[in-house]
């Protein structure tokens, strides 16, 4: 086979190094068959057109490229061999500038290290197989799990396009966290107020109809690969038809059962029918099977004989399970707040007028347990309030990360007691502030320059204790100067720990995606891709990748829905790179090795043929599988064991 070898001059940035007529003359002394041509800027127009017309003019078979860093003009040059009609995978390129020409001072060294690299480049060139890309059919449709801000704005933003997309929620109410929130920093917007247009659009707007909503459901099974997943759904029974219903809530004040109410932080209580809240969406109550007497065997049937439309409320409703084929899926699931009880000095669950600040986010809200009156325990406007920052957060024994939001938040409640019990004396305790963005720090300049409000800073949690008495709570601390003292507060406010979803985990099992150490989703990359997870396919948004805040949230779900709707395009096949691995099914002795190190999923075993099975959608050619294998079974292609062999051997030569 005749071999080509391409050197590239790049003006003097090689030249001056690198004497290419001893290049020549060293490749034809190994193969006098060797066919070398010299081009000045090879990536230019001109020297890729000269490269192609000398490709066909010499009937060139192997070719070898000489110039600066593949990842710099690697398919530049893939597109010159496939203009001249040659496999774009018979072509070897050669870093000599970077890796030579600029790092070696020494002209002569620099040749006699560019020969050997060229060398070995002609060496390993001439076992290349001429790969062939693949092309498959794709469902440009997509799954979103979870439907708070990231998961809404990605939804929306792809049912635009024209895609359909299932949006599933595990919840009855959609909109996330935020539509609990009465005001939001650091602009103090209202949260359901400005969610409220994304909300309508989802619900009732111009793209609505390309957008299946599905309350009260969770992914339990997805199979299958980027282009072509099917996910099983299954969605608990709601007992109200939300086509049917008005929204009306004639239905609650009859039902003859209370409870506590999770929506509300468990702080009143609600009926075995309810809405979640006031202004929730989708406006329809759903029922609490374990609550409702109907449904437990009894005879009630007070709410459907107080509701005014007929078949609103169906006891015979019953779970659903759903398939549907996608072909991408978005990741939105949120997070939780870390449990408090774990700090148990702070006293939270056994003190009374102790709140996490979820708790105390319901308690400012309108429509939350006390009307947005903030009050103790026992009917009072609290004279004094203690926020304590950092609870579980920068903390190796419980979370080492900062949590980022939560600083902003409390500066938040200062301004929103200021507000609403002017006078109220108001005490930070802090271990570190963080105030990132143009805007966030108008709070915290308004609780500093606030005369009530005092600010102390410690370096562990286990430095402060709260405890009850006859004057009331009293806070016991020591400064991060050593000093010691007390506060006493009407009501203590904890800031704790952003922390993964309570199904993370499951979820995380079904879709075969990885978690990080700290138990979010884990991102392709932290700062280049933190919107796509190592599951091609699968990509993140919102706090389930990370603790953020709303903007980054939106933001990233947007990331989402570009990368879905550039890579997903309705009528066009989904092509996949031949580099990667493959199994020899005569050598594989089933032992799975490769299942367990692959870190994209890509391998799985087929029970019936016993042996393992490589996914050319998943596979990322990172060749981890082939070095563990331990019956050399899989080839990794395009970077097999005599390609790689035949480079060092010259190389050393």
């Amino acid at each position: 086979m005749k071999t080509g070898v391409y050197f590239c001059k790049c003006g003097t940035n090689i030249a001056d190094k690198i004497d290419a007529v001893k290049i020549r003359e060293s490749l034809l002394r190994q193969d006098p068959g060797i066919h070398f041509s010299t081009v000045d800027f090879m990536c230019s127009e001109e020297g890729k057109e000269a490269v192609a017309k000398d490709l066909a003019e010499n009937r060139v078979e192997r070719v070898v490229i000489s110039a600066c860093s593949p990842r710099d003009h690697e398919t530049t040059f893939m597109r010159v061999l496939s203009k001249a009609g040659l496999n774009p995978y018979l072509m070897q390129m050669v870093n000599v500038r970077e890796q030579i020409a600029w790092v070696t001072e020494d002209s002569g060294r620099a040749t006699d290290k560019a020969d050997r690299y060229i060398r070995a480049a002609v060496r390993r060139v001439q076992l290349h197989d001429a790969l062939q890309k693949k092309e498959i059919d794709i469902c440009p449709d997509v799954l979103v799990i979870g439907a708070g801000p990231a998961g809404l704005k990605a939804a929306l933003s792809i049912a635009g396009s024209g895609r359909k997309v299932v949006l599933v929620e595990k919840s009855p109410v959609i909109g996330g966290l935020p539509v609990r929130f009465e005001e939001l920093f650091p602009t103090m917007e209202c949260g359901p107020c400005m969610l409220e247009p994304l909300l309508g659009d989802v619900l009732h707007g111009e793209y609505a109809e390309n957008i299946e909503l599905l309350t009260m459901a969770e992914v339990t099974g997805v199979v299958g690969s980027y282009g072509n997943f099917a996910a099983k759904i299954s969605q608990r029974p709601r007992f109200v038809d939300m086509q049917v219903c008005i929204g009306c809530a004639e239905c609650i004040e009859p039902c003859p059962v209370s409870a506590k109410n999770t929506f509300n932080s468990g702080m009143n209580d609600r009926k075995a029918i309810s809405f979640p809240f006031a202004g929730a969406l989708p406006n329809a109550p759903f029922v609490d099977e374990k609550l409702c007497i109907a449904l437990q065997g009894g005879e009630c049937r007070k709410c459907r004989e107080a509701c005014p439309v007929e078949g609103a409320i169906i006891f015979d409703d019953s779970a659903k399970v759903f398939e549907r084929n996608i072909g991408a899926i978005i990741v939105a699931v949120g997070s939780d707040l870390y449990d408090c009880t774990k700090l148990p000095q702070l006293g939270y669950g056994k003190l009374d007028n102790i709140h996490t600040s979820m708790e105390f986010e319901r308690i400012m809200a309108s429509n939350g347990p006390t009307d947005g009156e903030i009050r103790t325990t026992a009917g009072n406007a609290p004279a004094s309030v203690a926020i304590i920052h950092c609870v579980g957060s920068l903390d190796p024994k419980h979370k080492e990360y900062c949590s980022g939001v939560c600083c902003q938040y409390a500066f938040k409640f200062n301004h929103l007691i200021e507000k609403k019990l002017p006078g109220t004396r108001v005490c930070h305790f802090y271990k570190e502030l963080v105030i990132p963005g143009k805007d966030e720090f108008g709070l915290y300049h308004q609780a500093r320059s606030n005369p009530q409000a005092t600010f102390v800073r410690y370096d562990d949690i286990q430095n402060l204790s709260v405890a009850g008495g006859a004057e009331g709570t009293i806070i016991q601390y020591q400064d991060n100067s050593g000093k010691s003292g007390s506060v006493k507060a009407d009501m203590v406010i904890l800031c704790p720990a952003v922390v993964p979803a309570e199904d993370s985990g499951r979820l995380g099992t079904v879709l075969e995606a990885g978690q990080d150490r700290a138990g979010f989703f884990e991102e392709l990359h932290g700062r280049l891709d933190s919107a796509q997870s190592k599951i091609r396919g699968v990509f993140l948004a919102g706090t389930c990748q990370s603790p953020m805040d709303i903007q980054k949230a939106m933001n990233q779900g947007m990331a989402a829905s570009g990368y879905i709707l550039s890579g997903l395009v309705a009528g066009r096949k989904l092509e996949i790179q031949p580099v990667n691995a493959e199994v020899d099914a005569r050598r594989c002795s089933g032992c799975r090795v490769c299942v367990a190190v692959c870190p994209y999923t890509a391998i799985s075993f087929d029970p019936e043929k016993k042996v393992a099975v490589v996914n050319d959608v998943l596979c990322q050619g990172c060749g981890t599988c082939v070095a563990a294998c331990p019956s050399a079974a899989i080839k990794g292609n395009h970077y097999t064991n005599a390609e790689i062999l035949a480079e060092i051997e010259e190389v050393l030569k």
